[in-house]
């Protein structure tokens, strides 16, 4: 716990609960805005005393961010630290991006693949305007051999492409992008309905997570996300070398 009894370090200083300011009796998710003043999805800005400074934080809203949920479902593991390089599938409008640019700063970079011409062009004017670390990829993570911007090596990839076939995708964009010699993490987020309409949710998570041992990684945690978003679930699983 810091110094302010309202602030709650999460990951290592990488993620906050603070009092909601609506409800000071519960706490919120929130990560420190590297941006002050500045909102990108109507979030709250609230500014409390940490570590002895004036710093101010933005909500993280677990129904508008299945990253936000999982750490709320008692997530374990956190590679996006200050200074790391995550490969973001399916980056739409940018809320998740925003939190993770938050989160690994200045010296981090966001490598965001986003294929939709209107949902990149909402990413493009509510985010990358704002954030220097969030690179801009406008294809399709099918195709990971076409991005051109990539650059420093990447030490998690996170896939939200709710495509049938979006582990196989997630698995190619590892391989192609992760250090041969350090290996990083891979955030897969489930939607079964995507995947499989007449299967049972627990049944799709658990062919996805066959399919990642099949491919040689090994499934570190499966959170299911729900309330805060129904049938989907959280696989984080690294390559086992």
């Amino acid at each position: 716990m810091s110094e302010d009894s309202s602030v709650i370090s999460l990951f290592d200083n990488s993620v906050f609960l603070i009092d909601n300011p609506k409800n000071p009796a519960r706490k919120i998710l929130a990560t420190k805005n590297l941006t002050p003043g500045h909102s990108f999805y109507g979030e709250t800005l609230v500014v409390n005393k940490f570590q002895g400074q004036r710093v101010e934080f933005r909500s993280w809203d677990p129904f508008r961010s299945k990253l936000s949920a999982a750490i709320l479902n008692r997530l374990k593991s956190f590679p996006f630290t200050p200074g790391a390089h995550c490969l973001y599938l399916g980056a739409s409008t940018g809320t998740t991006v925003s939190h993770l640019s938050d989160i690994v700063g200045t010296e981090g970079r966001i490598f965001a693949v986003e294929l939709a011409s209107r949902v990149a062009r909402e990413l493009l004017e509510n985010v990358v305007k704002y954030r220097k670390n969030v690179i801009p990829i406008i294809a399709d993570a099918k195709h990971p051999e076409k991005y051109t911007t990539i650059y420093g090596g990447v030490g998690a990839v996170y896939c939200d492409v709710a495509q049938p076939d979006q582990t196989e995708i997630a698995i190619e964009n590892c391989r192609m992008y992760f250090d041969k010699n350090n290996p990083g993490q891979l955030f897969l987020v489930v939607k079964a309905s995507s995947i499989d309409s007449l299967k049972s949710k627990k049944l799709v998570f658990s062919d996805q997570v066959e399919i990642l041992e099949r491919a040689g990684y090994q499934v570190l945690e499966q959170i299911d996300l729900e309330p805060y978003d129904k049938n989907h679930a959280m696989l984080i699983a690294s390559p086992m070398n």
